[in-house]
């Protein structure tokens, strides 16, 4: 599968959110990414439903949610219904992670697990076959522009090894400090979903950085 690119919009001019909308659905991008923080879960607070709501409005690439917030359960409903595709919630926030991966299939979306920079990717071994996507965070979460965590490669390589046979078709996704320098190291440990925030919108021609991403 050619390796899919998801600009963050938490990287975004939110004074000129549209604009940026539009950017990225005329760009060679592939999903949205949308990180939601609560400033409990992470220390920041970033945005949540009316700012998705709009987004979804414009959006002609699929929406994938970043659920960085304590007990999502409570919302997995909400963010189906404003048009979410992938909801991805942390494995460290999840009493029942089980229960929660069934429910967010089950209302039709893409299920995703994101795991801390701190945490190993065998924690997932006996959920691994419930999994759309596992988000690994390649910075500590909760701010933007944070340099990359090498050891994040091997964790990739790791998390290939724990889905082969299981699940073939798991998506790994790489969160934070992805851009030029690195993303094709990503790629070639088994990475297929690049999420690229500062290095996509604080670019001079952030087209041509996500096209240069993307390979082409």
């Amino acid at each position: 599968m050619e390796h899919l690119i998801a600009p963050s919009i938490l990287a975004a001019d939110f004074a000129n959110l549209q604009k940026d909308v539009e950017l990225v659905n005329d760009s060679e991008a592939d999903w949205f990414h949308l990180d939601v923080m609560d400033g409990v879960f992470v220390p920041n607070i970033s945005f949540g439903m009316p700012v998705i709501k709009a987004i979804a409005r414009h959006a002609k690439k699929p929406l994938d949610v970043h659920l960085m917030i304590v007990d999502p359960d409570r919302y997995l409903q909400e963010f189906c219904d404003i048009g979410a595709n992938v909801l991805t919630v942390h494995y460290e926030a999840c009493a029942h992670l089980h229960r929660t991966l069934t429910a967010i299939r089950d209302l039709g979306m893409k299920a995703g697990v994101a795991l801390n920079p701190h945490t190993p990717v065998h924690v997932l071994q006996d959920i691994i076959q419930h999994v759309d996507l596992v988000c690994l965070m390649s910075v500590n979460p909760g701010f933007g522009g944070q340099s990359f965590i090498e050891h994040t490669y091997k964790k990739v390589r790791d998390l290939r090894d724990l889905g082969k046979g299981v699940n073939d078709k798991l998506l790994i996704e790489i969160d934070g400090g992805v851009g030029k320098n690195n993303w094709q190291k990503l790629v070639q440990a088994g990475a297929d979903v690049l999420v690229a925030g500062s290095s996509t919108f604080n670019a001079n021609d952030p087209q041509a950085a996500i096209r240069e991403m993307k390979g082409n």
